[in-house]
Formats: C-alpha cells, structure tokens, sequence
C-alpha cells in the first residue's frame, strides 16, 4: 500500500474486526459453558429446552460485541474517509491506535467487570479520535459543498 495512513487504517481495522470475530467465540463458549442457547433447535441439542434460556454472563458478552458494533462500524467509515484527507501519517496513527487502545480495554472491562469507571473511560478515550477525524471531515467537505 503507497498511501501510509491508509495501510495503518487498514493495520487497525483489521486488529478490532479480528477482536469482534474473538469476541464472538468467546460468547459462543460461555453460552455453551452456562448452557443457555438462544435458539429452541440449539438446546435440544445440547441437553433439552430447559437451556433454552438467558444467562447473565451470556448476555455481558452479548452487550460488549453489540457496543463494539455501535463503535467500530462508525470509526471504519470515519477513519476510510480521514485518511483520503492525506493527514499527517504520525497524527493519523495516534488516532487509529487510541481508538483501538481504547475499544480494547473497554471490551476487557465489560469481560472481566472491571471497577467502574474503568470501561466509562475507556469508552470516552476510544471516542474522542473518532470526532476529531469527523470534525476534520467536515472542515474538509463544508468548503466545497
């Protein structure tokens, strides 16, 4: 790849896609350790339709992968687009590694039930590149709109 920020978009893209794909494994294997299937024909199978049923555990992971989804989705098509802006390939960096950082930890927090603010903060540090790449889209497209 010629464009550097893009390469490193790509780099960090493809680390949290790989942690969302981890992430679901990691449902899949709680659910399969508390034996609470979300679907009647997956409980028959694995013992009858008393698992059929919700778990807390299960459904942690399930929130952590749903807020991933609500994070990661915006940052691709934000970070694709910043870095057709050709920003400094050093800032552009920063932006891409504090969300992953970010996005990281906060999924470790939600995992392992963390103290609170742990997974708050983490949260707010992964958003606070996203809306600077927004805002410099902006700022970018307002001109010759």
């Amino acid at each position: 790849m010629e464009n550097e920020v893009f390469a490193s978009f790509t780099f960090y893209s493809t680390l949290l896609i790989i942690k969302m794909y981890v992430l679901a494994i990691i449902t899949g294997q709680v659910r399969l350790r508390k034996k609470a299937f979300a679907n009647p024909e997956d409980a028959l199978r694995n013992g009858g339709l008393q698992y059929y049923r919700e778990d807390p555990d299960v459904e942690r992971c399930r929130r952590a992968h749903r807020n991933d989804m609500e994070n990661i989705f915006p940052f691709l098509f934000l970070g694709a687009i910043y870095s057709l802006l050709e920003p400094n390939p050093l800032l552009a960096r920063a932006h891409f590694l504090i969300f992953c950082l970010g996005r990281i930890v906060h999924t470790v927090a939600y995992l392992l039930q963390l103290k609170a603010p742990t997974r708050s903060v983490a949260y707010s540090v992964a958003q606070l590149p996203c809306f600077s790449m927004a805002l410099q889209i902006l700022f970018a497209v307002i001109p010759n709109w």
